[in-house]
């Protein structure tokens, strides 16, 4: 294929790191462009990590609401114009993602969508939405799990328009996951003791923009009876000192966020994590690691009762993880016999696969 062929749009952490096994097999046929959802300058340690350079074209429009997805859908167009790509490919379910899938239908390419499928069945989640209509928009839509294919064929979408791949997560986490002696050094910057430590990760709208329960949160993690890692996100952090939030004291240890190398690391040597993100409960599954789950909702079910249980925010998220501290080193064990639901890391080979297919002359 040729240089540029295949644009790769994102803008934000998840995407990148999805992306990116992608970008390791298509080599100069991979085209970046970057929406700016989240800026540049916070995600080029996690490119560093993931060997990928900056982006080839910058669709960054601003974050000035209400007109910020037409003015996307526009500055991504362009980009795609000026690149010229065979096919684009968007991951997951951002408003990068639907901004990349509209502008791709307006300027007529073929579409791939990774990480299709996926239904949290709630639509109270904007991402539920942004997902269903990527869905349908795509040419090639690659499932990570069959539970995922079988949502997109129960909502109409041809079979032949769909792959199961696996998650390309699994191939980023196989890839970066540092060695025992990185490891050893990236917990004692924190002063950390392999499975004496929890990680945890908020940042959805339902966890953080209430303040009341994002209190809650705090409260019960704080109150966990060993230290809690909390890399906080730029939203979290904002919506926190709008509220009057501290969100450090008792166990909880306050960071900046992490490299994905590091954050990598130090979940593979926790004792669990807490969490909000989609992609932490796939990268649980893979390095054996259970969490508790604060959401009202999941769109990866193939995890529940297994790696992850989910919570709602309350006393329900310290009962679940003293019930983890008290079968800890078993359930670590019954984790690390367990394959992912998401692959074995071949994914970035399937998807390629695919998309070749797709592109191909007939």
């Amino acid at each position: 294929m040729r240089t540029g062929a295949i644009a790769l749009v994102f803008g934000t952490r998840p995407e990148l790191v999805k992306l990116a096994p992608l970008a390791w097999e298509l080599g100069a046929s991979a085209g970046w462009i970057h929406t700016g959802q989240h800026p540049w300058a916070d995600l080029a340690e996690i490119a560093g990590d993931l060997r990928i350079g900056p982006p080839d074209r910058d669709a960054t429009v601003g974050s000035a609401p209400p007109g910020l997805l037409g003015a996307s859908v526009a500055a991504v167009a362009d980009a795609l114009t000026e690149l010229a790509p065979d096919v684009v490919v968007v991951q997951g379910d951002t408003n990068s993602t639907l901004a990349g899938a509209l502008a791709t239908a307006k300027v007529g390419l073929p579409l791939v969508h990774l990480e299709a499928g996926l239904r949290a069945f709630d639509r109270r989640l904007p991402e539920e939405h942004n997902r269903i209509v990527v869905d349908h928009l795509s040419d090639v839509l690659c499932a990570p799990t069959p539970l995922a294919a079988t949502q997109l064929a129960d909502e109409g979408i041809a079979a032949t328009r769909i792959v199961v791949t696996g998650n390309t997560a699994v191939d980023a986490v196989h890839r970066v996951l540092p060695d025992r002696d990185e490891r050893l050094a990236i917990r004692a910057a924190f002063d950390l003791r392999a499975d004496e430590y929890a990680v945890a990760t908020l940042h959805r709208p339902e966890n953080v923009d209430d303040g009341q329960t994002l209190a809650t949160i705090v409260e019960e993690l704080r109150d966990l009876p060993l230290p809690v890692l909390m890399p906080v996100h730029p939203r979290t952090s904002d919506r926190a000192r709008r509220a009057g939030i501290e969100l450090g004291g008792g166990a909880i240890v306050v960071t900046a966020p992490l490299g994905y190398r590091a954050f990598i690391a130090l979940a593979a040597d926790s004792a669990f994590l807490v969490t909000d993100s989609g992609g932490v409960q796939e990268e649980a599954s893979v390095i054996g690691r259970p969490a508790v789950v604060v959401r009202r909702s999941t769109e990866r079910p193939e995890v529940l009762g297994t790696v992850t249980t989910r919570v709602d925010p309350g006393p329900a998220i310290g009962a679940a993880a003293r019930a983890i501290l008290a079968d800890l080193p078993e359930l670590h064990q019954r984790l690390a016999d367990l394959a992912s639901p998401y692959g074995g890391g071949d994914a970035r080979y399937l998807t390629v696969a695919a998309i070749e297919q797709l592109i191909a002359p007939r």
